[in-house]
């Protein structure tokens, strides 16, 4: 029902002096009665009076993502072990090092191969001069030259472990370091020559320490050092090289040589003198 509808329904009620009979009391309450629910019915119908509404709640707010990617957390870093400090080299070479032949000879000792270059040439040199020689091999120029050590082998000349890697602070290192190195040496050296016998182990630099000693002879091997050194490492003239050493041999002298490690070209030159030199003036043995 409409304003208008409203204002019409006043109109028609009726009233006093309208021409109408006077109603009385009780009609008088009934219409207003009446006119009260006209009323209300209208302003429901035009919308002037809405019952109660109930007001849902919300709730909290949701929270709003971030778009930014979590920063991550710091991982411990990973520490590398620290390698345990080598151990001082010795004021004094130790005792117990073999440095003679016992004997009035000489030995010759080759070391730093076998080299494919040089170790065959010096076999023919010592094959030539009739004489046998001991070869302290490096471990992984065995593995790299099989051939050479059962040519070695083959020809009647020692073998001697020069660790695997020519580790000049190898005796400094912790005992479990040594053991494992000169073990790996000796295994190659059976590989290439299954049932060859390694009677010497020698230092690399001559750098000795009581625990490579105590190592070498756990594993069957005596320490084999040097009494005349012509330093042909450094490479000297062919000629210097034979006055060194025929200068410093003594009766019983352990000679040191190279046959790998380098261009051993002058130490080749200069053995076949150098050889007969010694075989003349003391002869030339094997090591016992």
């Amino acid at each position: 029902m409409t304003d208008r509808t409203v204002a019409e329904c006043r109109r028609e009620l009726p009233s006093g002096g309208s021409g109408y009979p006077d109603p009385s009391g009780s009609e008088q309450m009934q219409a207003r009665a009446v006119l009260a629910s006209v009323l209300a019915l209208a302003l429901v119908l035009s919308g002037c009076a809405q019952p109660d509404r109930t007001i849902v709640s919300a709730g909290p707010p949701k929270p709003v993502e971030s778009t930014t990617p979590p920063t991550p957390k710091p991982h411990p870093s990973a520490t590398k072990p620290t390698k345990p400090p080598l151990r001082p080299l010795p004021a004094k070479l130790p005792a117990g090092l073999g440095r003679n032949t016992g004997v009035r000879p000489v030995a010759l000792t080759f070391d730093d191969g076998p080299n494919p270059a040089w170790t065959p040439k010096v076999l023919d040199q010592l094959k030539a001069a009739k004489v046998t020689a001991t070869f302290c091999v490096v471990g992984r120029e065995v593995q790299r030259h099989p051939e050479l050590v059962r040519r070695i082998v083959r020809e009647g000349h020692q073998l001697c472990n020069h660790s695997w890697r020519h580790d000049l602070d190898l005796a400094r290192r912790p005992v479990a370091e040594i053991r494992a190195d000169l073990d790996r040496t000796n295994r190659a050296i059976q590989k290439a020559a299954p049932g060859a016998k390694v009677s010497f182990y020698r230092q690399p630099g001559g750098r000795w320490t009581a625990e490579v000693l105590g190592v070498a002879k756990d594993l069957g091997m005596r320490p084999l050092h040097w009494s005349v050194d012509p330093q042909d490492w450094d490479k000297p003239s062919a000629a210097t090289i034979g006055k060194r050493v025929h200068a410093a041999t003594r009766p019983g002298g352990i000679v040191l040589l190279h046959d790998g490690g380098g261009n051993r070209a002058a130490t080749l030159a200069a053995c076949p003198k150098l050889i007969a030199d010694l075989k003349k003036r003391f002869g030339i043995t094997r090591l016992h």
